[in-house]
């Protein structure tokens, strides 16, 4: 018997061009694909009246409950991984059992200009330049645009989708490729886009989405991280949000890691270097995303003093942890009568597959004991769940904590319940699951006398966890509100929501007592 031959048809050279100036977008970066279902866009909602279906809510709660998220307002023609598209605020306003929820956009440069436009003009950084036509398209259009007066760079590029802060007296809608944007959140629950804040001309262009607030000084301390040298630089703000001057955290690599995360304790400042490198020349020539995984490199911690000063000799002194892929950071502290640092964040494994297919990285939550002196570093797998988007009690940041409630991931920011886990025992003592076909996002601390004037001497877990969860067979999204001392996270009241929620990233309950004092 004659075998028969495989006829294999070889490419054009038309097609070849042309996969080289448009590539075929990958599920990873397809919009059609990455912006489905419940991570799909949603309008923007006026403040609308919640019903409570079960339980009661808390007075602690009295006061506003935010979370950012990605929802593109243009749907663009080409690659957009999901973490790209602009901010929209969700948000919950509660008083004394009466709840209003509203959902706006962040009302930043890029926003206002491509909603004016009626198309997206200002590129991604991190998927905007997939092939030689979005290289032509972004940086000769765009810079075109901006000599005609057409668009204004300096006013920033970003979107500001990923978090919100308080602090100094200020809602802060946050995202690492532009500056803050401060919000207002009205007495009827509105949600207000205030101004983009630059610090009184301090900072140019950009900030980390994760300060972390002292809760006993109320300074905030921050970075801005990015592919020019000197790539990173570290900075803090005084309680009245006065910048203090920062500080360039000089690698000791010519390639510029990706730094999204980072902790505080009482002297120091701790920042995780990973894997994941800038490499702008592949961007320019329109070969994907600007970060890549060096496979080669060993990650490390950068521990710098907390208020260091850019005449301080060696200012970061780094600490080499092989495998650690740490994107987001739990918190840290000293050891009592240690020359020592405990560090809680999540391993990423396979670090590749964090802006590709997050359903497929297992996020293992791990407790790392640094001695500053031998330069020993020893780790500790607290959970075998796949944990990340994890809240801690806000007033124990940089400080010893022992509990931290975690999403357990799905398809990271989609999450299909939370676990407590125990840092002192190390292991974990309490977990929820939200039911077939239900999933939440990051869970969020609230505690039970946020609204008292001294909140001090509470225990640490005596409070609740919050989230939405959305049912993705009936498309009816709830916010639940559970207890977080109890082992089974006890409902204690459930909102329904009036439309689908979409999955979004991080949030923060911000006190009445703090919005009476806002400062806009």
């Amino acid at each position: 018997m004659k075998s028969e031959k495989t006829s294999i048809t070889k490419p054009s050279l038309g097609t070849i061009i042309s996969n080289i100036f448009r590539p075929p977008l990958q599920p990873s970066n397809d919009p059609k694909h990455v912006f489905t279902e419940n991570f799909a866009p949603v309008d923007e909602m006026d403040p609308t009246e919640c019903v409570v279906i079960e339980g009661e809510l808390p007075i602690s709660l009295n006061g506003v409950y935010i979370r950012n998220g990605s929802n593109p307002q243009k749907q663009i023609n080409g690659a957009q991984i999901f973490f790209e598209g602009d901010g929209m605020l969700h948000s919950l306003r509660f008083s004394n059992g009466k709840v209003i929820y509203c959902s706006r956009f962040v009302k930043t440069y890029k926003y206002l200009v491509e909603k004016e436009a009626g198309a997206p003009i200002i590129p991604q950084f991190l998927s905007g330049f997939y092939g030689f036509e979005d290289v032509f398209q972004h940086v000769i259009i765009s810079l075109w645009r901006g000599l005609i007066g057409k668009i204004d760079l300096k006013r920033g590029i970003g979107t500001s989708n990923t978090s919100v802060s308080f602090f100094a007296n200020k809602i802060l809608a946050l995202g690492e490729s532009d500056l803050p944007y401060i919000v207002n959140v009205t007495e009827e629950g509105d949600i207000e886009t205030i101004k983009r804040w630059d610090f009184n001309n301090k900072l140019f262009a950009n900030m980390t989405a994760h300060p972390k607030i002292c809760f006993d000084t109320k300074e905030a301390f921050a970075f801005e991280c990015n592919p020019l040298s000197p790539h990173l630089t570290y900075f803090w703000f005084d309680k009245n949000g006065v910048k203090q001057k920062g500080v360039p955290v000089t690698y000791s690599t010519n390639k510029p890691t990706f730094v999204h995360d980072f902790a505080i304790t009482k002297r120091f400042a701790i920042f995780p270097e990973s894997q994941f490198v800038f490499r702008l020349s592949k961007q320019m020539l329109g070969r994907g995303m600007a970060l890549s995984v060096d496979k080669n490199k060993v990650p490390r911690l950068g521990i710098i003093n907390r208020y260091a000063k850019s005449s301080d000799q060696n200012i970061v002194k780094w600490f080499e942890v092989p495998g650690f892929n740490a994107l987001h950071v739990i918190n840290a502290w000293e050891i009592s009568g240690e020359d020592a640092i405990i560090f809680v964040a999540p391993n990423n494994l396979p670090l590749e597959q964090v802006f590709n297919a997050t359903d497929k990285v297992h996020f293992t939550l791990e407790k790392l004991k640094i001695n500053l002196k031998t330069g020993e570093v020893s780790r500790k797998i607290l959970s075998t769940l796949n944990l990340e988007f994890g809240y801690i009690n806000p007033s124990y940041v940089g400080k010893k904590n022992r509990y931290v409630y975690m999403g357990i991931n799905e398809k990271c920011p989609k999450m299909s319940g939370l676990a407590k886990i125990d840092l002192e025992k190390e292991c974990e003592v309490g977990r929820r699951f939200y039911g077939d076909n239900c999933f939440g996002g990051e869970p969020c601390f609230v505690p039970r006398n946020a609204n008292d004037d001294d909140n001090i001497d509470c225990e640490e877990d005596d409070g609740f966890v919050v989230t939405f969860v959305h049912d993705e067979m009936s498309g009816e999204s709830k916010f639940l509100v559970m207890d977080a001392k109890s082992p089974e996270l006890d409902i204690v009241a459930v909102v329904r929501m009036p439309r689908r929620v979409p999955y979004g990233l991080h949030g923060v309950f911000i006190s009445q007592k703090n919005l009476l004092n806002l400062s806009i």
